[in-house]
């Protein structure tokens, strides 16, 4: 079960994070069979977002009446699957990736949850994608997951497409709390540094950093 796993989160005992996730929408089968064959991949099964910032998209979703959201990397579809069922029937979730292998597990799964025509996978590095969208392009919901030293290239791309009011998450900003230990000097570590300094100061957005599973930035275009 995905709930007897260790939590994402550090600041979470292993029952304090069981219990946190039995008392939320837990994963359906559908969620509880993508969640096992993506662990089945072996230490790469760590980027797929935890049980419980899967229900938090979906809700989150719903409640700002999102119809068209777009995401930075999918990897295996968990995080698009939870967003695209917070969508109405005809909205969409465009999912930019670089990987045809692992995305083809989100696929089965989202055809399996019935989504599948809510989500209109890319498979190009994320900025030419986002270069490539049509001017005017205003999404209500955007989602960032992918390599952390261009989390700042994503942000300012996704900024103008994005309508007022529309949100922009952003996973694993604490990053395992090393954003904190002095001696915490790779790459990926001081990208996501720079990035939350740069978010915190940037004055079209207001901005909020939650402790959901590795550290999760709501970001509100003004």
């Amino acid at each position: 079960m995905a709930d007897a796993r260790p939590p994402k989160s550090f600041l979470l005992s292993a029952e304090l994070g069981e219990y946190l996730v039995a008392h939320g929408t837990p994963p359906d089968v559908v969620q509880e069979a993508l969640i096992e064959e993506t662990a089945a991949l072996g230490a790469v099964a760590g980027m797929q977002i935890a049980p419980e910032q899967g229900a938090f998209l979906t809700v989150f979703t719903r409640l700002i009446g999102a119809r068209r959201a777009i995401e930075i990397g999918t990897f295996t579809g968990y995080s698009a699957l939870c967003i695209a069922r917070g969508l109405p029937d005809d909205g969409r979730l465009v999912c930019c990736d670089v990987s045809e292998e692992w995305t083809a597990v989100g696929v089965k799964a989202w055809e399996n949850a019935g989504v599948g025509d809510r989500v209109d996978l890319r498979i190009a590095p994320a900025l030419d994608t986002l270069a490539a969208l049509p001017t005017g392009e205003a999404f209500d919901l955007a989602f960032i997951d992918a390599d952390k030293p261009n989390y700042a290239n994503y942000f300012d791309a996704l900024v103008p497409l994005m309508r007022t009011n529309g949100a922009i998450l952003v996973d694993n900003v604490l990053w395992d709390g090393r954003v904190i230990q002095p001696g915490a000097d790779d790459d990926n570590t001081v990208a996501i540094r720079a990035f939350n300094d740069k978010v915190a100061d940037d004055d079209r957005v207001d901005t909020v950093m939650l402790p959901i599973a590795d550290g999760l930035t709501i970001c509100r275009k003004r």
